[in-house]
């Protein structure tokens, strides 16, 4: 039964001071829920275990005033039980006992209780105790109130950091896995195999002279909305970006598998995507232009490259420069990739959209690359 206690006009519910009296004695339950009701708490008895763990479960009290010898179970193993389950490990328990013996005492702080109350109970006692803590459980939700508002700020943060560089989903799955310390972006450089993507707009150098600055900058904040929405879309991280162009890496933080055609997606819809920006800005009277993008896989360095007073989370090795030499003779529309990306993405290609342009020798490469063309067009 309950026997609650009825809230000033204009209290907060949630104010209400909820206490538990586990009990089997009438008398006695009836007598301690009315001392705790002239108090201005809320009431609930039972009189046995089973029903004192259904109690906490549907609806947890913010204390416990419990019987140690009841019918079903003893007082000892109900704490134990409350005190081991994360969701209430922290109620406040009061064992309520004639027993009067140290080994009493000894097994009551073992099991977890935190005061004890003797029989016969007396008022002035049992509202000091449960005062005392009830205080001490303000403070406690007070605290751990403060700390999850602390944590949702620092998971904030630390996603818009990482946002800056993955995916939504990716940046999630960081902060899930690993929280603070940041891995998988290990402080110290890793070795790994890549898929690289540098895009870049075709003959934008030009445009910036017959553009006005401040519609330079707006045209660039329309062309990379498109490209990092794209390699968002396929979890790709964005290493860099500078003037007009973009690098994304793709199987860095976490292993992709299929992270050459993860990479091909990501260049299809940037390409796609750009056609609409692109007529907008014909239409204001701006050049034609295109988009130009070169994928390539291999080794990469992985790590933090920089001085003391500044650091870049990047790649570099061979992946890296054989894409920026292949988006560096990409045509507007072309997609130029190397023989290792095109096997793993040929049959994901429309019939004829490819053609094999030979083995080229590429700037600052010693050995011939396998290059393929995807010709995609301006949209």
């Amino acid at each position: 039964m309950s026997d609650l206690a009825v809230p000033a006009r204009g209290a907060p519910a949630q104010a209400i001071f909820r206490v538990l009296v586990v009990d089997d004695d009438p008398d006695m339950a009836s007598f301690l829920a009315r001392l705790l009701k002239a108090s201005g708490m809320a009431v609930e008895t039972v009189g046995d275990g089973k029903s004192a763990l259904a109690s906490v479960a549907s609806r947890p009290p913010d204390l416990i005033l419990l019987d140690v010898m009841l019918p079903d179970m003893s007082g000892f193993q109900i704490c134990e039980r409350l005190k081991a389950a994360p969701g209430t490990a922290l109620t406040p328990i009061v064992l309520v006992t004639a027993l009067e013996d140290h080994q009493s005492r000894v097994r009551g702080i073992e099991a977890g209780a935190d005061d004890f109350l003797s029989k016969p109970v007396k008022r002035e006692e049992l509202i000091a105790r449960v005062n005392t803590l009830r205080r001490l459980h303000e403070t406690r939700k007070e605290l751990e109130g403060r700390r999850l508002t602390a944590e949702v700020h620092r998971k904030e943060a630390l996603r818009k950091a990482f946002s800056r560089y993955v995916s939504p989903q990716l940046a999630e799955r960081i902060i899930t896995d690993f929280g603070e310390d940041g891995a998988p972006f290990e402080p110290g450089a890793q070795r790994i195999s890549v898929v690289a993507l540098f895009a870049d707009l075709r003959g934008f150098t030009r445009l910036t002279e017959s553009v006005e600055v401040d519609q330079v900058v707006a045209m660039l904040n329309e062309y990379f909305a498109v490209m990092t929405d794209a390699a968002f879309r396929h979890d790709g991280t964005i290493f860099s970006m500078a003037g007009d162009s973009l690098l994304v890496g793709f199987n860095v933080p976490f292993p992709q598998p299929d992270a050459a055609m993860r990479a091909w997606m990501t260049a299809r819809d940037m390409v796609a995507g750009f056609g609409p920006v692109l007529a907008s800005w014909v239409k204001r009277g701006g050049p034609s232009t295109g988009v130009g993008i070169g994928i390539a896989s291999g080794e990469a360095i992985i790590g933090n490259i920089g001085s003391p007073h500044h650091m870049s989370y990047t790649i570099i090795g061979n992946a890296v420069n054989t894409a920026a030499r292949l988006m560096q003779i990409a045509k507007a529309g072309e997609v130029l990739v190397s023989g290792t990306v095109y096997d793993g993405i040929r049959d994901a290609l429309t019939p004829g959209s490819a053609s094999a342009k030979g083995d080229l020798a590429l700037r600052g490469k010693l050995e011939p690359t396998a290059v393929y063309s995807v010709q995609l067009g301006h949209s």
